[in-house]
């Protein structure tokens, strides 16, 4: 465990600098203040004409500074993210909020993803718990993470056993150049081929669940939401649960609806919850 602790997770070095750059900044410098002494010396000679070159001067002398500066020690800065997974007791919790409120102007599918992506961090997954806040408690958006959740299970081992890098699906399986990867098995593409058609299926139930057509799964969905959208108690689901608390599973998710009643003021608690994410 100490020897884990002391990796480091990211390190400065310094880059070395040309040695005949280093040598023609400071002979600019030097030039820079020469000329602005002269300037500054001959100002009762040649009047507010010099007065002028002498401002314009000092300006892109500043600027060379300040340039300067920043460049004269460059500094190359890793980051070591494989030591970061060997400090996995002393990794804090962490909570993640999605916040939603109307499934027709915010898609369903962005929200999907959004979810999805969330899950699939490379992250201790008994210490991460995502929660979706539904601000208009919609069984639209209850069923969709639903039917996400299913998907989850075969979409996040599915990222971390080849080590996908984009994690939301729409933009995963929308790179057409993919095929062209020398580093693409045949299995990778055999999984890749498997795992779209089933987001493709998640996407076609929550487009049949959006339109008139309701599947009888999203029926029962609606029965576990009050019926008033604009008056009911808090809404806690608990859609997924990582119930043997395993590191490489399926993090906590968790859909949340606020209480809501027409005699009392609730919206406060919107704006509560926006400045919490």
């Amino acid at each position: 465990m100490a020897d884990s602790l002391s990796l480091p997770l990211c390190e400065k070095t310094s880059v070395k600098v040309c040695t005949l750059r280093r040598a023609l900044e400071i002979v600019i410098s030097v030039l820079f203040i020469c000329l602005l002494a002269y300037r500054l010396f001959s100002l009762t000679d040649h009047g507010i004409p010099w007065l002028l070159a002498f401002l314009c001067e000092s300006w892109f002398a500043i600027n060379w500074v300040l340039n300067l500066i920043t460049v004269w020690t460059p500094m190359d800065y890793k980051t070591y993210p494989n030591n970061l997974l060997l400090q996995v007791p002393e990794l804090p919790a962490v909570d993640l909020f999605v916040s939603t409120a109307d499934p027709v102007l915010e898609p369903l599918n962005v929200m999907v993803n959004t979810v999805l992506s969330l899950l699939a961090v490379d992250y201790p997954a008994h210490k991460l718990d995502c929660y979706v806040s539904d601000d208009g408690c919609s069984p639209l958006t209850l069923f969709s993470l639903i039917e996400a959740s299913k998907f989850a299970r075969i979409w996040v081992p599915f990222c971390k056993k080849h080590g996908i890098q984009v994690r939301a699906p729409f933009r995963y399986f929308s790179a057409d150049e993919f095929t062209l990867r020398s580093d693409s098995t045949p299995e990778l593409l055999l999984e890749r081929t498997k795992v779209k058609d089933e987001y493709e299926n998640l996407c076609q139930k929550i487009k049949d669940a959006a339109i008139i057509r309701y599947p009888l799964i999203f029926l029962k969905t609606m029965q576990l939401l009050p019926t008033q959208t604009n008056n009911h108690p808090t809404v806690i689901k608990v859609i997924w649960e990582n119930k043997q608390r395993l590191s490489n599973g399926l993090p906590h998710l968790v859909y949340v609806a606020r209480e809501k009643r027409l005699n009392h003021p609730h919206h406060y608690k919107a704006g509560a919850m926006n400045v919490l994410v």
